[in-house]
């Protein structure tokens, strides 16, 4: 480094151009020395490559040094990062196919729900039906109480030829003498009320007359004592016993007032009795009994189904 270091001290200008008057010969020319600017331009250059030298060495080392012990590591952490972008990907398809059964299961939740409230509903509407049907068959048993009671008092005088004037009073007279026929004291003051039914066809002269009497007692002993002098005699009951002097031979019934439901469990009870050989068919006090013998037991008809089932048991 020692061509580096500058001297102490430097010529004079004087001294410098006596050395150059003395040493140099006549007409030969002479380059003129640099000076101390582009000495130190030119020793700074150098220096400058040189540290350039060191540093890019230096730097050299540190990136072999970097690459030797981080290069492992970044591959590591690219496989990681690789890793988990895979892992990333399938969570992203699987919760794709997740929300996909999510929306399947709810579509069917809603189906499930939508049959659960049909079946839940139609069993709501099986039971309302049936609360329904027993209330009805409550209801139609009081109203067939109450109507019961209500006939309890009356009887019905069948195929009885309606007259061209016919009044109250002529019905009465009517009863009276029937009651003189079967040996039953019947006064005007024991009839109630009476009436005859309108025919539902227009014209319709036999209509039925409907006697209320003024007690139930006198009821049953009309009924009783009519049926024995059916039994006792031969010829029956018919319109020359209530007065009538045209058509006297014409057959007339006497029978208690039924309701609709009491005729209807009536008729369907004769046919029975017909059909199974049932040997007594009767009414009393509004309801149908039959029996097959003497040793039998009664059976009170209470509706149509208990007749159907006596007609496919016997």
């Amino acid at each position: 480094m020692d061509k580096y270091l500058l001297p102490d001290k430097s010529a004079s200008e004087t001294n410098l151009a006596r050395d150059n008057m003395e040493t140099t010969p006549p007409n030969v020319f002479r380059r003129g020395k640099r000076g101390r600017n582009e000495d130190w331009e030119a020793e700074f250059s150098i220096f400058k490559e040189e540290m350039k030298e060191v540093m890019g060495t230096l730097m050299a080392k540190q990136e072999a040094e970097f690459k030797k012990f981080f290069n492992p590591t970044l591959i590591e952490i690219q496989k990681t990062n690789q890793s988990i972008e895979n892992s990333i990907a399938l969570l992203m398809s699987t919760n794709e196919e997740l929300t996909k059964r999510v929306e399947q299961l709810e579509t069917q939740k809603k189906r499930i729900y939508i049959h659960c409230d049909i079946h839940t509903f139609y069993i709501h509407c099986i039971y309302i039906y049936t609360l329904d049907c027993e209330y009805i068959y409550i209801l139609e048993n009081r109203i067939e109480d109450i109507q019961r009671t209500d006939r309890k008092n009356n009887i019905e005088v069948k195929n009885v030829s309606k007259g061209k004037t016919e009044s109250k009073e002529d019905l009465i007279d009517m009863v009276v003498r029937l009651g003189r026929t079967i040996d039953c004291n019947i006064t005007q003051s024991d009839v109630k009320d009476i009436y005859r039914v309108r025919g539902k066809k227009e014209g319709q002269t036999n209509t039925p007359i409907i006697v209320e009497f003024s007690s139930t007692i006198l009821k049953a002993n009309v009924l009783k004592m009519s049926r024995a002098r059916n039994i006792k005699h031969k010829g029956k009951l018919c319109a020359k016993h209530i007065g009538f002097t045209k058509n006297e031979d014409t057959p007339i019934f006497v029978a208690e007032q039924l309701t609709i439901k009491g005729s209807r469990l009536h008729y369907l009870a004769r046919d029975l009795a017909k059909s199974k050989d049932y040997k007594f068919c009767w009414t009393s006090y509004g309801r149908v009994h039959v029996r097959r013998n003497e040793s039998s037991p009664i059976i009170t008809i209470h509706s149509e189904d208990q007749v159907n089932n006596l007609m496919q048991a016997s």
